[in-house]
């Protein structure tokens, strides 16, 4: 399947469609550590959400973005959306981090991931995203002046 047969915003098959076709289009090891990420992330979490957003970026989605998987020439980059407010024990971010929001994780071909370590991010990044929108419905309490 070519990515000019589906377009963005086709549902969640069609995002894990598009990110077939970008896995198999790659056909090098930037393919291969994307395809690697995206397993690792569903291995995480069985119920993500697969979307393809901005024309050609993979991104997974729990109550929120969790992380996106972008495909350059020299690195495959995950950044994780609200990353500067995740806890990173292992050190994983690599990249993107004088920012106040995102934090980012490159891998440079031969680069092992570390699965443990990345599960538990991505986990961390999920339970932030399920607070943030519990604390969302929560009702306000009401002044009583």
């Amino acid at each position: 399947m070519k990515k000019s047969d589906l377009k963005e915003g086709e549902g969640a098959d069609s995002a894990s469609q598009l990110i077939d076709a970008r896995i198999k289009e790659l056909a090098d090891w930037r393919g291969e550590t994307l395809a690697k990420i995206r397993s690792i992330i569903k291995q995480a979490d069985p119920e993500v959400v697969e979307e393809w957003k901005w024309r050609g970026v993979p991104v997974w989605e729990h109550d929120g973005i969790i992380c996106t998987g972008e495909t350059y020439k020299n690195v495959v980059k995950m950044t994780f959306a609200k990353g500067a407010s995740l806890e990173d024990p292992s050190g994983l971010f690599n990249s993107s981090l004088e920012g106040n929001t995102r934090r980012a994780i490159d891998v440079h071909e031969g680069e092992k991931i570390d699965e443990k370590a990345l599960k538990t991010l991505v986990r961390a990044a999920i339970e932030l995203n399920t607070s943030k929108r519990a604390a969302a419905r929560r009702p306000r309490a009401r002044s009583t002046i």
